[in-house]
């Protein structure tokens, strides 16, 4: 009969919730929750009982030689050794010395990263230079012209050809682009290639899809600069916070060594006199 009674599928027992006007005060507390707490509440009362207890017994002449060598803080609180032994003056000068030399290292290789990232920086803003690693040269006298067909590439190579044997050598040359390339240096047939819609067709996807690749490339250059900018500003003032603790620790070990003044723990200043000569 037990083997059968534990086939069968019993039901689900699940615990009540928190009803949804009382969500607020949170989670719908159970019995073991209210168990723990009453434990918890008892033993403290307890424990108040036996300290109100003593307090009430106790003799103000009592006296243990403890007492001598016991401390209390400004609270009352009974302060104990930890049993940490206590270095010496020496040592804390040596230590002292030891956190200079480290600040120190710190400082020089944040400046080196910090120069070197000013380099890459102004590197990347300047033109003339490329920006990252497989980057192309961009030169300010460059300049790029795409036209419609090659009928218009010749007449205006003609009129440019004009006016450069014209102008300077300092003048900014045109260098004029065409979608496609061909070794022939005459069109077959000019007027059939007007005509052809496909030919514009494909010739104007061919230039959407170099501005928007031009587009990407200025998104990604810019974004790169961005995060260059935040690590020099982070490398910046890392380096400001190194110099500020090396300052305030020199400050330390010249107090130590009694070479400068200071102030003492209940704020009043002082300065070490030197002998007038």
């Amino acid at each position: 009969m037990s083997s059968m009674r534990n086939a069968v599928q019993r039901r689900n027992h699940k615990e009540r919730a928190q009803p949804a006007q009382r969500e607020k005060w949170g989670i719908l507390e159970k019995h073991k929750d209210y168990s723990l707490r009453a434990k918890n509440y008892n033993e403290k009362k307890k424990r108040l009982k036996i300290l109100r207890g003593k307090a009430a017994e106790r003799n103000p002449d009592e006296f243990s030689y403890g007492m001598l060598t016991s401390k209390t803080d400004r609270y009352g609180r009974k302060i104990q050794d930890r049993g940490n032994s206590t270095l010496s003056h020496d040592a804390i000068k040596l230590l002292k010395t030891q956190d200079a030399g480290y600040l120190k290292t710190l400082i020089q290789q944040t400046r080196r990263k910090r120069q070197r990232t000013e380099q890459e920086y102004i590197l990347s803003h300047d033109k003339k230079v490329p920006l990252f690693e497989g980057d192309e040269e961009v030169r300010d006298n460059q300049h790029v012209k795409f036209v419609a067909s090659r009928e218009e590439q010749y007449l205006v190579d003609n009129a440019q050809g004009k006016q450069d044997i014209s102008s300077s050598t300092e003048q900014r040359p045109l260098q004029w682009t065409v979608p496609w390339s061909n070794t022939n240096n005459q069109p077959e047939s000019l007027h059939s290639e007007r005509k052809d819609p496909r030919q514009l067709a494909r010739q104007q996807e061919e230039g959407m899809l170099a501005l928007k690749e031009e587009r990407a490339a200025r998104k990604l250059r810019k974004r790169r600069g961005e995060i260059r900018q935040s690590r020099l500003n982070v490398l910046r003032a890392r380096e400001k916070d190194l110099l500020v603790a090396e300052q305030q620790l020199g400050h330390q070990r010249a107090r130590m060594g009694s070479s400068v003044g200071g102030v003492n723990q209940k704020g009043v200043k002082w300065k070490i006199r030197e002998r007038k000569r």
